[in-house]
């Protein structure tokens, strides 16, 4: 009769305690942790050191090589000059200011920027961090690009995907041009660098110059790769640039890299309007970086031979997501 009573009590006990929480989130003073324990996977955000995505684990693995994922800003890539055009007009960069360097300035300048929290927070449908940067009240940065405007970032860990979403919102008197990017380093486990294969949903490749600089010709993507949705990694050393992006019926593009089971998808929303591919040869990491828009898609733009330059209008806003799927872990 105990053991039956005990029985009853402890299958009550068991149907009343709540079952453990899909998402959450933790937060140190250095970093935000969004985890899906359903799928084994957990993000770490560096709000104060660039807002960068430092790690994505998927069942103890790291998928993220060496340096995360970088937010390029204001451009993305390389400049063919130290200076860069806008709505007709040449803005000269301040290389004494000592946030830009190089020849070619690459890759903006908020790469050590501190991004303020705006909201950190777990429900029964993700786990998510909102960060912001109001980059107007920085002066050594409007002296470089100045368009007064803030910058909102979502990352958002939801069924399996980690979402990371940009909103720009241009305060300025004019119109501001939108050349930004993300550079993600991925890699797998299960097999080395050169038994990967790559899937691109792209048509055509840029023509580069010895600088990485976009000459303005195009050529089929299949000249370089004869068959884009499946192509081995091993046979390329790549740091090319890729556009006129292959859209689903929603205006996304995919590309991925697999290895013998696991597999990472990354899929760019429509307003990301070309792909870098970052793959050197004897390295362990691939990069489908989004871009706004091409390599020096600014300067390009001025001189007519790049036509897909964005704009937002003043007042206006800019909003655009790309989402990464791990699977086969």
């Amino acid at each position: 009769m105990k053991r039956l009573l005990f029985a009853v009590v402890a299958a009550v006990v068991l149907q009343a305690a709540p079952a453990a929480a899909q998402y959450s989130m933790r937060r140190t003073p250095e970093l935000v942790q969004l985890e899906d324990a359903a799928h084994g996977i957990v993000v770490a955000i560096a709000p104060s050191a660039g807002n960068l995505t430092r790690e994505m684990t998927v069942k103890g693995d790291n998928i993220l090589g060496p340096l995360g994922i970088p937010f390029l800003a204001p451009w993305a890539n390389r400049l063919d000059e130290q200076a860069f055009y806008a709505n007709g007009k040449r803005y000269a960069l301040n290389m004494e200011l000592g946030n830009v360097r190089g020849a070619h300035p690459i890759h903006g300048f908020l790469s050590a920027a501190a991004w303020e929290v705006v909201e950190a927070k777990a429900d029964s449908g993700s786990a998510w961090v909102t960060s912001r940067l109001e980059f107007f009240r920085q002066p050594d940065w409007m002296a470089q690009f100045p368009f007064a405007h803030t910058i909102d970032m979502t990352h958002r860990l939801r069924d399996g995907v980690l979402d990371i979403t940009v909103q720009l919102h241009n305060i300025s008197a004019a119109p501001m041009p939108v050349a930004i990017g993300f550079h993600p380093y991925f890699r797998l486990t299960d097999a080395p660098r050169d038994a990967w294969t790559i899937a691109l949903g792209a048509r055509t490749e840029w023509v580069l110059a010895d600088d990485k600089i976009p000459t303005g010709e195009t050529h089929p993507i299949e000249r370089r790769f004869p068959d884009p949705r499946a192509a081995a990694l091993r046979d390329h050393d790549l740091d090319h640039v890729f556009g006129d992006l292959i859209r689903d019926a929603s205006g996304r593009a995919a590309m991925s890299v697999a290895g013998r089971s696991q597999k990472i998808d990354v899929t760019f929303g429509p307003n990301y309007r070309a792909v870098v591919v970052y793959a050197p040869a004897g390295r362990d990491f691939i990069c489908f970086e989004p871009m706004a828009g091409i390599t020096d898609a600014l300067n390009l733009a001025h001189s007519g031979k790049y036509s897909d330059l964005q704009y937002i209008p003043a007042g206006g806003t800019w909003k655009e997501s790309f989402w990464i799927r791990p699977s086969g872990f």
